[in-house]
């Protein structure tokens, strides 16, 4: 279980990195999950999105960002928890503040999921941005 957990999650960040939405990113989600934002500094309040957020927010990607992309740098699973540490980067396809378009955005992240029958049912993220 706990090696299918992690590469289930690998294949999510990978479709993440491929601009996944729709029926084709909800199919990695159990129907009640939700996402546990911790306050950074692009969402300093956090926040908690359900499935139906998750998925509108993913739509709007491709406007927002050229390309993203995740550097797993450890991970670990252990029955239906999967953690995983990455870096992430993106490229802003239109401005961000005083971030011009074409910028490149890099973060930090710590993820946390916890899976339930190969899908994600609860997912925590501790985001870390670089300056910009």
């Amino acid at each position: 279980m706990e090696a299918s957990n992690l590469a289930r999650v690998r294949e999510y960040l990978r479709a993440i990195e491929n601009a996944a939405a729709g029926d084709a990113l909800a199919a990695f989600y159990t129907p009640d999950a939700t996402q546990l934002e911790l306050p950074n500094r692009l969402n300093p309040q956090g926040g908690t999105s359900d499935l139906p957020t998750l998925l509108r927010r993913a739509a709007r990607v491709p406007d927002l960002l050229k390309w993203q992309r995740y550097e797993l740098v450890s991970e670990m699973a252990q029955g239906a928890r999967v953690v995983i540490e990455a870096v992430w980067t993106a490229e802003l396809a239109v401005a961000f503040g005083a971030v011009p378009a074409g910028s490149t955005m890099k973060a930090h992240f710590a993820m946390f999921f916890e899976m339930q029958d190969g899908r994600i049912r609860r997912q925590r993220n501790y985001d870390c941005f670089e300056p910009w």
